[in-house]
């Protein structure tokens, strides 16, 4: 029998409205079109004015989420979902293992070390204790191969902009000097014999354009004990705004790669550094497609879709510039190809076949070895290991399944957990399905679906649709702990894998960019409508979330099918698409989205930009908007903009309410105290506007045992592995 969830007193206004926000029209003619923009006062986040507006919508926007009955019981559920002991899948260097521990009374997860042979757990690096408020938040992370030395990034305010530092592992103590400014896009990479790496950086001169700072991006190389100040420069900037400049150096030394690339494509350079003289060469330039290349005995690895949507694997012979590629794996054509690593001399494989993780092993040649066996219809994480050892490290999960680590023998191929977490959930009251429905086009887009077993279709059970579209990522089914106070209550889950993600290789991503951007909105639209023609819910008790490129998703489904929709949460959204490319790192998307400056590019981003969509005296529904203060990746000022706009249009009728996170990137903050703050106030305004209460089924056994630790076992990006689709 469907359970009904009880009903709260419904998320009303508790007083006459929004602050007023006044309107100073700025009207500009592009490309014989008048545009008007409202609220570009809002843009300047450092303004006075700006500032104090923030303050009142902070006001109103609190007196709304507290105002919630059950705020109580859903940060309780929250604070035991997440306050948990985890580990990472770990990374060997030399005989040490590296990973990440979140303690289970820790706000944020610290860097360990033991030796591979066992041994005690030594703390490495601790951001809880790098400020005050905890506002210092840990970024990329990379041991030299032998162990003895590692390279991290911090960030202030979890915001994208960072510094680098290094520390001597064995006494755990910070190497005085070793500071590297301009580490936005910083990941080391070291020499074979520890004493230095090769990293891009950033100039820190103040008056170069946010927006233009990636053109700006040079190659340098560190030696350890010298001044950063003066670190050498290995490959000068691209001046070009839009790409990103990378670099990587051969496990052996011998080769140093460089890329420039947009998401639309890879151009690709190297160097033989057995020979002083060696000149750059071009392996790749000006070709549409991607590339990602690792260099083992004098070959290179290369992973593309050139040619081959769902990926395929090439070898090259550097030291014979004009030869032919060789193709080692083709493409599959019943699944896409998520991730190739070099483990133990051999190429480990990650694919997707009917949304379910495969492992293969395969001979540098291509032949077949191995075919892990995995749980469940679940998602496998990239696989952490380096060619000259053969013990490779991965995590799996799904909605339905906790996330467990692997030990994989790459000789064997066998495959061990080796480490897991009791979470204080129970899965087996829900259930979940992976179809297929039909978009706008008659195209067939996969959706999972995940609601209780007893669910009747009689459009009764609030649902929570989410979606991405954007940049090749891939909606794919992992263990969210978030979602889980919305099922222990009764609703029900949808991820719609539209066009514009991975989830069937670069065709489908192309087919959702530029001037095709209308299908994603399409296609996540189509979803609402079937979820509701199905019977699964009705207008009414559907909610849809998305952040980033899904806040853009979302915001375009408000605008273009406001009645469809019970409540909205759109966060750390891209929302005008008309001068996105200005801020932050927008220029780095104008692959993805095209630009205003162009004519043709003005048409389509002008006809879905939801700002400019916005009409007065039409029915929205209830909107949160959630930001934080020093994203420097998407600037809140989209979130401020469409706050306005919308609070003008509906005039008080729908709670329109802006959420900024103080002290918070791209994706808010890193601190457990933070997410559970979050989402309480994502489920307050959720569970407000569609009337249900919070309902936890989680029985007493199993709650964390608060002494319990987790296994000694777990690192975040480290190198020697490829990653595609993201």
């Amino acid at each position: 029998m469907n359970r009904s969830p009880a009903t709260p007193a419904p998320l009303h206004p508790p007083d006459p409205g929004p602050p007023a926000t006044p309107r100073a029209d700025v009207e500009e003619v592009l490309h014989g079109t008048v545009v008007v923009d409202p609220y570009r006062w809002l843009e300047d986040g450092t303004s006075s004015d700006v500032q104090a507006w923030v303050a009142e919508q902070h006001a109103f926007a609190r007196r709304h989420l507290d105002a919630f009955g059950g705020r109580g019981a859903l940060a309780a559920r929250l604070s035991r979902l997440f306050y948990l002991d985890a580990v990472s899948p770990p990374y060997r260097a030399g005989d040490r293992l590296f990973y990440t521990r979140r303690q289970a009374d820790g706000e944020m997860a610290v860097v360990c070390w033991r030796e591979a042979d066992g041994g005690v757990e030594h703390v490495l690096i601790d951001p809880n204790t790098l400020s005050a408020g905890g506002t210092t938040s840990l970024g990329a992370w990379v041991p030299s191969n032998d162990g003895k030395t590692l390279a991290f990034a911090l960030h202030e305010n979890s915001a994208d902009d960072a510094t680098l530092h290094l520390i001597d592992v064995a006494s755990g103590t910070p190497i005085p000097g070793e500071r590297i400014e301009g580490a936005r896009y910083a990941y080391p990479s070291w020499t074979p014999e520890g004493d230095g790496f090769y990293y891009t950086s950033l100039p820190r001169d103040g008056s170069i354009p946010e927006d233009q700072l990636p053109g700006f991006a040079e190659i340098r190389f560190h030696a350890l004990g010298s001044d950063p100040r003066h670190d050498p420069v290995v490959r000068e900037r691209t001046g070009n705004a839009e790409a990103f400049h990378g670099v990587r150096l051969s496990r052996d030394g011998h080769w140093l790669l460089a890329s420039v690339s947009t998401f639309a494509g890879d151009d690709l350079y190297y160097r033989d550094l057995r020979s002083a003289a060696s000149p750059w060469l071009t392996l790749v330039e000006g070709v549409e497609a991607n590339f990602s290349v690792q260099a083992w005995e004098d070959r290179f690895i290369v992973v593309t879709n050139q040619d081959a949507p769902r990926w395929r694997i090439l070898r090259f012979d550097p030291a014979r510039p004009g030869s032919d590629w060789e193709e080692i794996v083709a493409e599959d054509p019943e699944g896409v190809l998520r991730g190739a690593t070099l483990v133990g001399g051999r190429l480990v494989l990650t694919y997707v076949r009917e949304a379910a993780s495969t492992i293969e092993i395969r001979t540098l040649d291509g032949a077949a070895v191995h075919r892990i066996d995995l749980p469940s219809v679940g998602s496998a994480s990239a696989v952490l290991g380096a060619p000259d050892q053969d013990e490779a490290y991965f995590e799996f999960s799904s909605f339905l399944y906790p996330p467990e680590v692997y030990r994989l023998s790459v000789a064997t191929g066998e495959a061990s957990v080796w480490s897991q977490v009791p979470r204080p959930v129970d899965p087996s009251p829900f259930s979940l399905e992976h179809l297929r429905y039909p978009s706008k086009d008659g195209t067939l887009i996969p959706m999972f679906v995940v609601h209780r077993r007893d669910m009747l279709r009689d459009g009764a059970t609030p649902f929570l649709l989410t979606g991405y579209g954007g940049f090749g990522v891939s909606m794919e089914p992992v263990f969210d702990p978030s979602l889980y106070p919305w099922l222990e209550a009764g609703g029900g889950i949808a991820v719609a894998g539209v066009r514009g993600g991975g989830e069937y290789g670069e065709a489908w991503h192309r087919a959702g960019v530029r001037e095709r951007k209308q299908n994603v909105f399409d296609d996540f639209i189509a979803a609402a409508d079937y979820l509701v023609n199905e019977g699964y819910t009705a207008p009414r008790r559907l909610a849809i979330q998305g952040g980033s490129n899904g806040g853009l998703l979302v915001g375009a489904a408000l605008t273009q099918r406001p009645e469809l929709f019970a409540a909205v949460i759109c966060a750390d959204p891209l929302l005008d698409m008309v001068r996105y490319h200005r801020f932050g790192a927008g220029r780095t998307w104008i692959s993805e989205y095209g630009s205003a400056e162009d004519g043709d590019a003005f048409g389509w981003l002008y006809a879905y930009s939801p700002y400019h969509r916005v009409r007065p005296g039409v029915s929205y529904p209830p909107v949160l908007f959630a930001a934080s203060d020093s994203d420097d990746r998407v600037d809140p000022l989209h979130a401020r903009k469409m706050t306005a706009a919308l609070q003008e249009a509906c005039g008080g009728r729908a709670p329109v309410l802006l959420r900024i996170e103080p002290h918070a990137g791209h994706g808010g903050a890193d601190r457990i105290r933070s997410v559970v703050e979050t989402w309480t106030d994502v489920y307050a305004f959720l569970f407000g506007a569609l009337g249900i209460s919070p309902h936890p089924l989680a029985p007493a056994a199993l709650e964390p045992n608060a002494g319990k630790r987790a296994p000694d076992l777990g690192p975040s990006g480290t190198i020697d592995w490829l990653v595609l689709g993201d």
